[in-house]
């Protein structure tokens, strides 16, 4: 049984959630106590040494990164092989993608932390960071509807939650159409849930 360390105003957490629920997949959610930093206790630095969320485990695999996650969830379990395909430029076009959503977009996500939960961040620097990332992004999805192989893929599931969750971070949007139009296309997925702030 799949089972989840979960804290549902993450945008880490909700790549994991939003993936499962389009592969369908069944799982057990274990709620941590995010804001109060449950996350740092020894309970969970046994489990996560790095002390973050999400926490994925299936039988007896434990991962750590929202990443990681996604691109075992892919090989195991999307019968259909198109949201992480196994051939080398696929692989290489999409996992740029993850280290993007792992990285640049995150700029939005600390921005956001500032604003909800006051974090003792450089929150302009981090707004000017997600607004280059997002200029990126933009330009690239100008001839195209998804991130990669003219269909969705994991790529598309790194980058969403915080691109998404970006006026959270008093980061607006309104410039950057192509993406917004494909944040509708991601709301569009059969399968598609949500979470706060989407």
């Amino acid at each position: 049984m799949i089972k989840l360390y979960d804290f549902e105003l993450s945008g880490s957490c909700y790549k994991i959630r939003l993936f499962m629920s389009l592969l369908e997949l069944q799982h057990e959610a274990q709620i941590v106590d995010f804001v109060n930093k449950e996350h740092k206790t020894d309970k969970y630095t046994s489990l996560n040494p790095f002390g973050e969320v999400p926490i994925f485990e299936d039988d007896e695999l434990r991962l750590r990164d929202a990443q990681a996650i996604l691109v075992y969830l892919a090989k195991k379990y999307d019968r259909s092989n198109q949201w992480f395909p196994d051939d080398a430029a696929s692989m290489g076009k999409i996992v740029q993608w993850l280290s993007t959503g792992g990285g640049e977009v995150m700029n939005a996500a600390g921005a956001r932390l500032v604003k909800i939960l006051n974090y003792p961040l450089d929150l302009e620097k981090l707004q000017t960071g997600a607004h280059r990332v997002f200029t990126i992004m933009n330009e690239h999805l100008a001839t195209r509807e998804w991130l990669e192989l003219g269909h969705p893929t994991i790529a598309d599931i790194a980058c969403f939650p915080y691109t998404a969750l970006a006026g959270e971070g008093g980061i607006d949007l309104n410039q950057y159409p192509n993406l917004r139009s494909w944040i509708k296309r991601m709301k569009a997925l059969p399968g598609f849930i949500t979470m706060p702030g989407i």
